[in-house]
């Protein structure tokens, strides 16, 4: 089992940023590759950015490439999300997960997320 707790949401102004904090219980965190996900009101839930395990490939969805920056540090078993210029569309839950290095693609682990709200 890996346990996974999000932090640093909230609410901030257009243009502003937040850093996404997951911290991670549980297994050893370096087999894990982590990824965030968001989940607008009425809206499915959609993915943001991954990482792999040991941190050598990063990977964007086209609406945030540029802007937000995904990282982790398998000392402190925590990944990060760092958003920059965020828009009122970036509003969401977002959630941190965790998928087994094996299978990337394959999240079998998730918190409990964080509400980040973007006024305009």
């Amino acid at each position: 089992q890996v346990q996974l707790v999000e932090s640093g949401g909230g609410l901030v102004q257009a243009g502003g940023s937040l850093r996404l904090s997951c911290a991670a219980s549980g297994r050893t965190f370096g087999n894990y590759a982590m990824g965030w996900f968001r989940q607008a009101p009425g809206k499915e839930r959609e993915f943001v950015a991954t990482i792999s395990r040991l941190g050598a490939s990063t990977y964007y969805a086209d609406s945030v490439k540029g802007r937000f920056t995904i990282s982790r540090d398998n000392a402190k078993n925590t990944a990060y999300l760092q958003m920059n210029s965020l828009k009122p569309g970036d509003t969401a839950v977002y959630y941190c997960a965790a998928a087994w290095f094996a299978t990337p693609e394959k999240y079998s682990y998730w918190g409990q997320g964080t509400q980040v709200t973007v006024s305009s």
